[in-house]
Formats: structure tokens, C-alpha cells, sequence
């Protein structure tokens, strides 16, 4: 089962989050101190952080930060309901999904499982010969061909690149940045307008097949996602 870190000041919600996490049968670990929980994190193998937004000394904003420069684990963050300008800060300093308190066992468990589909796709979703299948869409990595519904798309190198680091991590908000450095690598200076550019295209070549297509999403000021 995964392994998944619990990060928070307050150890009632750390108790309830470890009991709620372990009686599904996941591997928990717990941290009331936000640096002690980063050099940890660092140097564990893990699959997810649930990280709480308002901490001392370091906040989970702070946290994340330091997080991404080192690594993808994926990040849920727990927090009050906030302004829709605090949750979209969240999305671009990298959080995967949000959970608010308060929740229920079954919204966590919800939100849980479903970043971990996003980015541990199960082995009849992505096989070994190099074939991403989510649902309508099918992709083979090695001969760079697409298809939604059965019907074939032709697409540019770049495009297949972008097309393939949305659908990897399905549901999960990619930055232009980081979609610059899958289509281009970090060497390739690009601006973001070619992004947005490339990103019309797409929709475009599955509006040709399937007009009703609406499965790429533009998150204005953040980036895009390939919706669930």
C-alpha cells in the first residue's frame, strides 16, 4: 500500500487523519513540526503529503516551496476554506488537490485515492509496451500515435509531448513552465504564448474528431489539466 505523510501542528487532526488512513490499510507517517517534516520527507520513500496550510515557523505555502525543488511527491493540501486567490496560490506553488476542514472519513479517503490514480496509474491503464489508455483517449509512446474514441489524431512532436504530460498525471494542474520543459527540455528557451498556442491546436484536433471535447483545461494565470 502507499506510504503517505500527515503534516500538521494541531495532534487531534494528525489522530484522525492516521486512524482514518491506516484502517484502509496505508502506511502513515506523522509530523507536528514543518522542518522537521521537510528534511524527512526528503529522504523517505513516499507517495503522498498531507500538508496543513497554517503552521509555525514554516507554513505549508513554505513548505511546498522547499518540496518542489526537490521533488514531485504529490501534495494534498488541509485547510480552512479560503479565498479562491489562496487556493490557486496553492495550485501554482505546486499542490495537487485541497481537502478542507472540516471533512468527513469518506471526502478524505475520496480525495486520496484519487491523487494517487492520477499518479500511480494502474498497470492495465499503462502497460508495459508503452500505452497510456484513460478511458476514450489512447496513447502509444513509442510510435507517437493518439486516439480518442477510436479515431486517430495526428499530431506535431510537441503537441504529443504536451498531450503526454497532461495525461500522465491526469486531473493534476500543469504550470506552462513545466510543460515548456516536457515539450522542449530546460535548455530551449520558449515563450509562454507558444504554450497556449500549441494548447488551441490540441483542442482543436479533438474538436475535429469529437466536437462536444472539452477535456483540456485552462487555468488562467496557473496552466492546464487534462480533466478526469
Amino acid at each position: 500500500m502507499p506510504s503517505i505523510a500527515v503534516v500538521d501542528d494541531d495532534s487531534q487532526i494528525i489522530a484522525l487523519i492516521e486512524d482514518i488512513l491506516e484502517g484502509e490499510g496505508y502506511d502513515v507517517v506523522c509530523y507536528r513540526d514543518s522542518r522537521t517534516a521537510l528534511h524527512q520527507i526528503n529522504a523517505r520513500a513516499l507517495d503522498l503529503v498531507i500538508l496543513d496550510v497554517i503552521m509555525p515557523k514554516m507554513n505549508g505555502i513554505e513548505l511546498l516551496r522547499s518540496l518542489r525543488q526537490k521533488s514531485d511527491i504529490p501534495v494534498i493540501f488541509l485547510t480552512e476554506r479560503i479565498e479562491e486567490t489562496e487556493e490557486l496560490l496553492g495550485l501554482q506553488t505546486g499542490a495537487d488537490d485541497y481537502i478542507h476542514k472540516p471533512f468527513s472519513e469518506r471526502a478524505l479517503l475520496e480525495r486520496v485515492k484519487s491523487v494517487l490514480r492520477r499518479v500511480r496509474p494502474s498497470p492495465e491503464r499503462e502497460t508495459g509496451n508503452g500505452i497510456i489508455d484513460r478511458g476514450d483517449l489512447r496513447i502509444d509512446k513509442e510510435r507517437y500515435t493518439c486516439s480518442w474514441k477510436g479515431r486517430g489524431i495526428v499530431l506535431t512532436l510537441t503537441e504529443f509531448r504536451l498531450l503526454e504530460a497532461l495525461v500522465v498525471r491526469i486531473g493534476v494542474v500543469q504550470t506552462r513552465d513545466a510543460l515548456k520543459a516536457s515539450a522542449y527540455g530546460d535548455e530551449v528557451y520558449v515563450d509562454e504564448r507558444t504554450i497556449d498556442s500549441h494548447m488551441k491546436r490540441l483542442r482543436r484536433k479533438f474538436r475535429e474528431v469529437d466536437e462536444e471535447f472539452d477535456r483540456i483545461e485552462t487555468l488562467y494565470g496557473i496552466g492546464y489539466r487534462f480533466r478526469e
